[in-house]
């Protein structure tokens, strides 16, 4: 749909946002898509109806109102890291609520409890925290990602293990709705729109404020890195299966964090661990994974210069806060099923022979468990609570990514699916969105999409709250439960759980 600048659309946002010409923009204006639009994915192109830029709840309401009347979808942007660019709508003609003027910030000392504007980055967030009393939470690593969309589907971070997911400390929610009310939501307080929100948001509504939990900044931090960069692919599959078999130790303590990297530059295994470089040490790292090439370990006694350190590595340095042409794809290892040896052999052939079709690509497996699966599975709408680690690998194209990029991220997951019982039963995290994914909406929320789809018809019945994705609504033609073998896992999950993490 056109927005003419006489068109009810137009005139209605003009009025909504008191005719202040630096809160809002349509397509008329000169430099649209590079000045407000912004998409993160260069290789997705999307149109908005509008993008605007409220300064109040009131205003996000307002807007919500005339985007509805209107019959247009809409969808929030905070940070604007959507991989298929779903903070823009996905496809063309949304209304988009940029939320970068919701900053606000205020830490309650007798309960540790910070009120969060929707619009904050996490780069932010970590540093007003720090600043209001040496609190922090769990989040992501990338600075420029906004917490409305990271508290909103999961918000995995290097702290989960102790802390759990972002939304885990999402304690309450200020919430506009599909009606334009402007809600209060908590576990006590409309609870099944808290419980939505809390895996699900964009679906449901626009956070405008979050409430969350927070902890005691660590003291003393180990960060490490042991980087594996001579021989094939083939010759790193050994070390791949060392990882895998250390970090699904039961007994592994909450206090270790760890990735694996995968790149044209060969193998880093990296992490943090919360605790003292003596505690570090007795892990023996340098004994279980041998023939590295080079290792390092920084000490840090400093929240903030190790937050810094995070936003540094070389996937973030490459594609962490930069619009590119890009294809991503992921997999959840839900019921904490560890890849075979046999695929794991495959994985690293493939590849040495595949062509790639790019030099900038990236695999990274991140381990998860902890406190994120101490959570019921039902608890939250966040549906991976089975999960032991995720895979997410993404490519990055120059001018667009090639048929042969796209090919072969299609192929790491395949392989791996081949190669593992129950295979077709992974989900896939919904912030590293799929928009190839055969049904989306299953793979990322699972066996709590039923109840996803009877609360989105009663709050939101004319999805206007709608990108490619989304929560559909009940009756919707595309299957409801997650398939058998999922939900055997799942169950099966919940046991191991009490027992191993």
């Amino acid at each position: 749909m056109g927005s003419s600048q006489s068109s009810p659309l137009v005139s209605g946002i003009k009025a909504a946002l008191g005719w202040d010409e630096k809160l809002f923009a349509f397509p008329s204006k000169f430099a649209y898509q590079l000045e407000d639009v912004r998409p993160y994915n260069l290789t997705i192109p999307v149109k908005p109806a509008a993008v605007t830029y409220p300064k109040t709840s009131a205003q996000v309401a307002a807007i919500v109102k005339v985007a509805a009347d209107a019959g247009l979808k809409v969808q929030p942007r905070s940070g604007g890291h959507s991989y298929a660019n779903y903070c823009i709508g996905g496809v063309d003609g949304a209304v988009v609520i940029d939320l970068r003027h919701l900053q606000h910030f205020q830490m309650d000392r007798s309960t540790w409890k910070a009120k969060v504007g929707g619009g904050t980055l996490l780069g932010d967030l970590t540093k007003r925290m720090h600043d209001a009393g040496n609190r922090a939470m769990a989040h992501g690593t990338c600075p420029q990602v906004g917490i409305g969309g990271h508290a909103t589907i999961g918000g995995l971070g290097p702290s989960s293990r102790l802390w759990g997911t972002a939304l885990d400390h999402v304690e309450e929610v200020e919430v506009v709705l599909a009606d334009s009310r402007i809600v209060r939501a908590s576990a006590t307080e409309s609870p099944d729109i808290f419980w939505a929100v809390k895996g699900a948001g964009a679906s449901f509504g626009i956070v405008t404020e979050f409430v969350v939990r927070t902890e005691p900044e660590p003291g003393e931090c180990v960060n490490y890195s042991y980087s594996f960069t001579v021989g094939s692919y083939a010759t790193l599959a050994a070390t791949f299966k060392t990882w895998q078999k250390f970090v699904s130790d039961p007994d592994l303590t909450r206090k270790f964090a760890s990735e694996v990297i995968i790149s044209e530059l060969g193998m880093i295994i990296s992490g943090t661990f919360f605790g003292s470089q003596a505690e570090f040490n007795k892990l023996e790292m340098n004994k279980k994974f041998p023939g590295y090439k080079d290792h390092h370990t920084l000490i840090f006694k400093d929240w903030l210069g190790l937050a810094a350190h995070w936003g540094e590595t070389v996937a973030l340095r490459l594609a962490g806060g930069l619009a590119a042409p890009l294809v991503s794809k992921s997999l959840t290892f839900n019921g904490a099923d560890l890849i075979p040896d046999k695929a794991v052999d495959k994985l690293f052939a493939y590849l040495d022979r595949v062509d790639k079709g790019t030099l900038v690509w990236f695999i990274i497996f991140d381990l998860a468990g902890g406190a994120v699966n101490d959570v019921a599975q039902d608890a939250t709408s966040y549906a991976h609570r089975d999960a032991l680690f995720y895979l997410q690998s993404y490519a990055v194209g120059i001018g667009k990514v090639k048929s042969k990029t796209k090919n072969f991220l299609t192929g790491v997951n395949t392989t791996i699916r081949d190669g593992m019982p129950g295979g077709q039963d992974f989900g896939a995290y919904p912030g590293y969105v799929d928009p190839t994914l055969v049904n989306g909406p299953l793979s990322y929320w699972r066996t709590n999409l039923p109840r996803l789809q009877q609360i989105k018809s009663q709050v939101d019945p004319r999805d206007v709250f709608h990108n490619p994705q989304s929560v559909p609504l009940a009756g919707t033609p595309a299957p409801t439960s997650a398939p058998t073998m999922a939900i055997a896992r799942v169950r099966v999950r919940k046991v191991l759980a009490k027992l191993c993490f």
